[in-house]
């Protein structure tokens, strides 16, 4: 691998924490509202409709048991968009139903999107079909269509998470570095920037200052992840899981007859995040995104300058994140590091209740 001068400055970044990053938080504990909690059941991520409904992805910890999509309601998850599409298991045809959920986010269009991811187990292949995105009318409770992602992931893929913008949807690959384009209106798929050192993990995952280590006791590598869209769809933002977090200008991704050689002369640094959970991007361009080491969400503001927003010992392993329209920040405290799939195969370490938790920031929400 060529290491540049930028590669071999984000070596420097080590363990601790932004080096921008300011003294104290801007929010305590206490202004930490919970919302949702679950004694049974492991969430990472949270998204909410302008009219108030809540979904959130789920990790199965039992094979061929519990739900991949859920609602909440009631305080409840509930199978989402029904039982059948919850029901998977080995056997069953992973085209048409949810075989392990990893992202989902309400789109710019008011329908629920959703990212499986197609493979059964971490570090596991898709299986045939399994890889897709799909788009839920949730005011039918019915899938819209599915966007099959075969073409753009082979047997080391792993779809992590999406983005829009405009008519394009950028999907990060976490299992071969890259990052993939999807033309909504023909279906059309690209990879653009694989392999590029950017998309990949430059070191372990860690969670609580701890190497995380996959269910065979192998250090967990998890490759191009968090994403985030600027508010005029002219820059995109990615990160591996263990940060720094780069930029590059969106007309470089959507251009078809640019060569990933020139895409690679218009990367750059934009914040030296660490270890992150998951993200969310406001109106006016501050990114939100979670350290699973200190058990905080940083601020980043859009010239990159990097503080605390909040921390406390329950933030374990904020995953992805949401802002409501009335300005409130959803942090889902996922425990992810303390999941079997993340701590070398041992016994669940997750503290239940899991709690999905709200604090009051005075955002504006951005859908792209």
């Amino acid at each position: 691998m060529r290491r540049t001068p930028l590669f071999a400055a984000i070596l420097t970044l080590g363990f601790g924490g932004p080096v921008h990053a300011a003294e104290g938080a801007q929010f305590d504990g206490s202004a930490l509202k919970p919302m949702l909690q679950s004694d049974s059941l492991v969430f990472n991520g949270v998204t909410r409709s302008a009219d108030g409904r809540v979904f959130s992805p789920f990790q199965r910890q039992t094979k061929d048991k519990g739900i991949e999509l859920g609602e909440w309601k009631d305080g409840k998850p509930v199978a989402y968009p029904n039982e059948a599409w919850n029901a998977w298991k080995q056997g069953d045809d992973p085209a048409k139903a949810f075989v392990a959920v990893n992202a989902i986010r309400m789109g710019p269009d008011d329908d629920l999107w959703v990212v499986d991811k197609g493979a059964p187990g971490l570090g596991e292949s898709p299986l045939p079909g399994g890889a897709k995105l799909v788009q839920i009318d949730i005011a039918k409770n019915e899938i819209r269509k599915i966007y099959p992602l075969d073409a753009a992931v082979d047997e080391k893929g792993f779809i992590d998470d999406f983005r829009f913008n405009g008519r394009k949807v950028y999907l990060t690959d976490a299992g071969r570095p890259g990052l993939v384009v999807l033309d909504l209106d023909s279906g059309k798929l690209r990879r653009v920037l694989d392999n590029h050192w950017s998309m990949i993990a430059q070191r372990p995952l860690t969670g609580q200052g701890r190497v995380l280590r996959d269910d065979k006791g192998k250090p967990l590598a998890i490759h191009a992840d968090q994403l985030e869209v600027s508010p005029d769809g002219k820059t995109f933002y990615y990160q591996a899981c263990t940060g720094p977090l780069y930029s590059i200008e969106t007309r470089w991704l959507d251009d078809e007859g640019a060569s990933d050689e020139e895409r690679a002369k218009h990367v750059k640094l934009f914040a030296p995040t660490v270890a992150t959970g998951g993200t969310a991007i406001a109106a006016d361009g501050t990114i939100y995104s979670s350290d699973t080491d200190a058990l905080r969400v940083l601020k980043i503001a859009p010239d990159g300058t990097t503080s605390t927003l909040v921390q406390d010992p329950r933030l374990v392993w904020v995953d992805a994140m949401w802002i409501d329209e009335e300005g409130g920040l959803w942090i889902p405290a996922a425990q992810m590091n303390r999941t079997p799939a993340m701590n070398g195969g041992e016994a669940s370490a997750v503290k239940f209740p899991t709690t999905i938790f709200r604090l009051e920031i005075g955002a504006k929400p951005l859908r792209n």
